[in-house]
C-alpha cells in the first residue's frame, strides 16, 4: 500500500480509503422495507483492508450502508458497525485514520442539523459511542451551513482538536469562496486549519477541477473524493454492452438511487463505451482504470488525491487494490482526458 500526506499536516492516510456509504447487503430487508447489511462479507472487507495496509476509513454520522437519502430511522448505523467490526475482529485502533461527518439531520426537533455550536458539541458524542472510540482522526463539516457564522464552526471544531475529540479538520461540499474564507478565518484566528477537504470527482464529473483542487493544492490540503467510479458507472456493470445499452443489475446500488439513474444518459452512454474500450487494450478493468487515473491526475496535479471506495464484497476491493499496479503515461491520460471533456 502507499501512504500520502500533505504539507499542512503530518498523518499518513493510504492512497485508497474504505468508504461505508455502500456497504455489502444480505438481501434481505428490515421491517421498513430497506435492504439489511452483510455484516459477515463487510467483516471480511474489513479484515482485507487491514490486511493490504489501507488504513482510511470514511464515514459519517448519517450513513446506513444501504439506502439514500437515510431515513432518521437508520442514521448511525454504517458508525456503529465501524466500531463493532474493529472491536470483533481485533484490530488495532491506532492502525486506522477514522473519518466522519456533521451537519446532516439526525433528529427532528431543533438544533437537530448544521454545523452550530451546540449541534456539533452533541454529535460528536454520539459519532464517538457509535464509533466505540475515544476520538476521531478527521472530521468534517458535510456541508455548508449559511446560518452559522464560518467562525462559530471553526472556534468549535477547534475545541474539538484541544479537548482531543478531533485530531484534524475537514470540510465537504461547499463553494470555492467558503472554502477559502473558512482558511483566511483559521488562519487570522489561530484555529486549526482546513486539513482534509471531501468533493465528488471521478472522470466524468470534473467540475472541481476548476477551483477546488487549485485550492487543494495552494494550502496543502488532502483532497478525498467520493464516487471514483461515478457510483459504479465506470465499472462498466450498468452497461450491456452487445446492446449497447443501460441496464440495472439486481442488488446493484442503481436499485436504491435515483443519483445513479439520472446519469443513464446518452452522452455518457457513449463514453462510457470508449472508456471501457480503452481498459480493454491496457489489460486492464474499467473499474481499475478509473481508480488509476485518479491516483495518475493527483500526481499530474500535484494534490494529494485519496478515492474512497465503496464495495459490494471483498472480491470488488481486492480489484480495486490492484489498480495501485496501473500504468498511465502521459499520451493514455490526455487521450482519457479529450474523450471525458469532449462531446462525442
Amino acid at each position: 500500500m502507499k501512504y500520502v500526506t500533505s504539507s499542512v499536516c503530518g498523518i499518513k492516510v493510504s492512497a485508497i480509503s474504505l468508504g461505508t456509504w455502500y456497504l455489502p447487503r444480505s438481501g434481505e430487508r428490515d421491517e421498513y422495507g430497506i435492504y439489511k447489511i452483510d455484516v459477515d462479507e463487510t467483516k471480511r472487507v474489513f479484515k482485507l483492508a487491514y490486511d493490504v495496509g489501507i488504513n482510511f476509513i470514511d464515514t459519517a454520522n448519517r450513513y446506513h450502508g444501504a439506502v439514500s437519502p437515510v431515513p432518521l430511522t437508520h442514521v448511525g448505523y454504517a458508525e456503529r458497525l465501524i466500531g463493532r467490526i474493529i472491536y470483533e475482529l481485533g484490530l488495532e485502533r491506532e492502525f486506522f485514520v477514522i473519518a466522519t461527518k456533521v451537519a446532516g439531520e439526525m433528529a427532528s426537533w431543533p438544533n437537530a442539523s448544521g454545523l452550530s455550536r451546540k449541534h456539533i458539541m452533541w454529535q460528536i458524542r454520539e459519532s464517538l459511542k457509535r464509533l466505540q472510540m475515544e476520538y476521531v482522526d478527521v472530521y468534517y463539516a458535510h456541508r455548508f451551513d449559511p446560518e452559522v457564522p464560518k467562525r462559530e464552526t471553526l472556534s468549535t471544531f477547534n475545541d474539538l482538536v484541544r479537548f482531543g475529540y478531533i485530531r484534524y479538520v475537514g470540510v465537504s461540499n461547499i463553494s470555492a469562496h467558503d472554502l477559502v474564507e473558512y482558511q483566511m478565518i483559521a488562519n487570522m484566528c489561530g484555529y486549526e486549519p482546513v486539513s482534509f477537504l471531501q468533493y465528488k470527482y471521478n472522470w466524468l464529473e470534473r467540475d472541481i477541477e476548476k477551483d477546488i483542487i487549485p485550492i487543494a493544492r495552494k494550502f496543502g490540503m488532502v483532497l478525498t473524493v467520493y464516487s471514483p467510479l461515478a457510483q459504479g458507472l465506470l465499472t462498466g456493470k450498468y452497461v450491456d454492452t452487445l446492446k449497447k445499452q443501460w441496464i440495472v443489475p439486481s442488488m446493484s446500488r442503481g436499485e436504491i438511487s435515483d443519483g445513479v439513474r439520472k446519469m443513464f444518459t446518452d452522452e455518457n452512454l457513449k463514453k462510457l463505451h470508449l472508456f471501457m474500450e480503452f481498459a480493454k487494450s491496457m489489460n486492464v478493468s474499467p473499474t481499475q482504470l478509473a481508480i488509476a487515473w485518479i491516483l495518475h491526475k493527483s500526481v499530474h496535479l500535484e494534490v494529494p488525491i485519496v478515492p474512497i471506495v465503496s464495495v459490494s464484497n471483498a472480491k470488488q476491493l481486492e480489484e480495486i487494490v490492484s489498480s495501485l499496479d496501473v500504468k498511465l503515461g502521459s499520451d493514455d491520460l490526455e487521450y482519457l482526458d479529450g474523450v471525458a471533456i469532449e462531446n462525442v
